[in-house]
């Protein structure tokens, strides 16, 4: 829910609420229900609200308790802002609302840092403190809620969105060679705190970073991190003990992201993780609940829905289920606003589907649940099976994921684009070599969820539904669920193809049929095989005065990308023209052309 934004002057001048208004205007899709600007000195704090909890104006924000002297710009949702309230009701603390802005805020009054990790939810936030003029940034476990910064001179600003950020002016947006490395090597995935700006930099997921009236940082913790370790009655616990915890924690995890002052439905693919939402809402009594699929044309034969499977789900559990179809005319006509909504060029074929999912579901609802992240925290990838006897899993792991070598890299970008070493390779071998997992397939797992889930399918989902005001939940990354599978031996996470214990789980839940398929993914098929009108916006995009100049590849690579589009599709079933077509076109829509 929401967008927030905000600049800190350390020049002695005022901050700019003028800069501060042009980003909230440029976040009025994240929150179209209401705005709001405070400006105090060196401080300003804007925000776009979607009303979810507490409807009223009480819970309007940038939300200011001037007898504590905190104000807070709050983005995202805390699931049990009622207990802790209770709690704060307790130590003396009153309200003149009914939501959980003003529980963050009089929770960190009274616990400081400590309060952070009791919030269950979504999150990204800052808070100004008056009487010791120190601002914190904070960001939730998994970086589902995102949270950019960008130093512009003496003055630091934030926002919810690049886009808003680069409305404010000044940024440098020159291309981060690093990052672009990263783009180009792992299937798009930028780890924080880079972007493919130099000028913009992102809060790694579960930080919480304090700064100062002179703009120096005095504290930057990370308050959680999945561990991968395991006692010996783990090890020893048999699969179905692990199957039942999966089943109890998922329904706490689901029940959690019923809280809502308006209706929740569910975004539904044909798969096991959606579908065994649906049915553990059904099992909270949930009643005519709203369920929604989405559907593309066939293309070089694939097929470009799963309509059979979230049919299936539909008729079991008697959901008001509403199947979207979009032509291709319709898709192609709506590529450039879904690009346009990208924070940060993202190659997924999903975005598109996202995207206009999210524009037909936010017509009658506000809150969705969303099925992401089952697949990272239950070992749902082709990539995982492998590791399982590696003897080198950096290697191995590279070999099954990465898009392209250094070698290749160095025969597709222009030389003065390349970084001065293999960065992701480098990457990857620092993350596994951390302590807390000692297996290959751990080591993988925690990686892909620290990292790769929160700058993929996370961001994803967050873009693509806030871009039309809707507010996506995603009870598999509820971070006691996520602790527990990091307890789970990997071989039962393994079995039965990939996600073995959450399989099995789910039988007690949903028709086998679903959990027994091949496994699927959000087919676009258009995209994959670039084809008509889709190969002559690419051509374009690679090929005007723009790209020209910019020069980021060489033309012998593009060349080739052009004589054959559909033989060079990547590891991952992604098309390499596509993957830098759309790096050029985001790079294109923000600059306005």
């Amino acid at each position: 829910m929401c967008g927030i934004c905000g600049e800190i002057s350390f020049d002695g001048q005022p901050a700019s609420a003028a800069r501060v208004e042009r980003m909230t205007q440029c976040m009025e899709a994240r929150g179209p229900d209401d705005v709001g600007l405070v400006a105090r000195g060196r401080v300003a704090f804007g925000h776009r609200r979607l009303k979810i909890i507490d409807l009223s104006d009480a819970a309007a924000q940038p939300f200011t308790d001037a007898q504590l002297g905190l104000t807070i710009a709050f983005n995202g949702c805390i699931y049990n802002y009622e207990a802790l309230r209770e709690e704060l009701v307790a130590l003396g603390y009153s309200f003149a609302s009914h939501g959980d802005t003003e529980v963050i805020l009089k929770a960190w009054h009274a616990w400081g840092v400590e309060a952070v990790p009791r919030f269950h939810g979504m999150f990204a936030f800052a808070i100004h403190e008056r009487d010791t003029g120190r601002t914190a940034f904070v960001r939730d476990r998994f970086g589902i809620k995102p949270l950019y910064l960008a130093q512009v001179g003496k003055q630091l600003r934030f926002a919810s969105t690049v886009q808003a950020l680069v409305a404010s002016g000044d940024v440098d947006t020159d291309i981060d060679r690093v990052a672009l490395h990263h783009y180009m090597t792992w299937h798009a995935v930028v780890p924080p705190p880079r972007t493919i700006y130099k000028g913009v930099r992102k809060l790694p997921p579960a930080t919480i970073r304090i700064i100062d009236d002179t703009g120096a940082v005095v504290s930057e913790t990370t308050y959680w991190q999945p561990d991968f370790s395991r006692t010996r009655d783990d090890v020893e616990k048999p699969f179905e003990a692990w199957c039942d915890e999966v089943l109890e924690a998922l329904r706490v995890a689901v029940r959690r992201r019923m809280v809502a002052d308006v209706p929740v439905g569910v975004l539904r693919s044909g798969g096991v993780d959606s579908s065994v939402i649906v049915g553990l809402l059904a099992e909270e009594g949930q009643r005519d609940l709203a369920t929604y699929s989405i559907g593309f044309e066939e293309a070089h034969g694939e097929k470009g829905d799963e309509f059979q499977y979230s049919d299936l789900i539909a008729r079991h559990y008697g959901t008001n289920h509403h199947k979207i179809f979009i032509p291709s005319s319709e898709m192609l006509e709506n590529l450039p606003l879904a690009i346009a909504a990208m924070s940060e060029p993202m190659v997924s074929y999903d975005n598109i589907g996202f995207f206009l999912l999210s524009r037909e579901v936010a017509k009658s609802i506000k809150v969705v649940q969303s099925g992401q992240g089952a697949d990272e925290v239950f070992g749902g990838y082709h990539w995982y099976p492998p590791l399982a006897a590696s003897n080198d899993p950096v290697a191995d792991y590279a070999a099954a994921f990465f898009d392209r070598t250094r070698a290749q890299l160095a025969e597709h970008l222009s030389p003065d684009y390349l970084a001065d070493r293999d960065e992701s390779l480098a990457f990857v071998e620092a993350h596994f070599n951390r302590p807390g997992a000692t297996a290959a397939v751990d080591k993988a797992l925690r990686l892909d969820t620290n990292v790769m889930l929160v700058d993929d399918p996370v961001k994803r989902v967050d873009n693509m539904t806030m871009a039309w005001g809707l507010e996506a939940r995603v009870p598999f990354l509820d971070h006691e669920l996520v602790e527990l599978a990091g307890r789970i031996p990997a071989e039962h996470k393994l079995a039965h193809g990939g996600k073995g214990v959450l399989k099995e789980a789910a039988r007690l839940v949903i028709p086998p049929e679903v959990i027994d398929r091949p496994k699927g993914y959000f087919p676009v098929p258009a995209l994959k095989y670039l084809q008509g009108p889709y190969l002559e916006m690419v051509r374009d995009a690679l090929s005007n005065a723009k790209a020209r100049s910019r020069g980021l590849f060489r033309g012998d690579y593009i060349d080739r990308l052009f004589e054959s589009p559909e033989t060079h599709i990547t590891k991952l079933r992604g098309s390499e023209l596509w993957q830098v077509a759309l790096l050029e076109l985001w790079l294109q829509t923000q600059e306005g052309h």
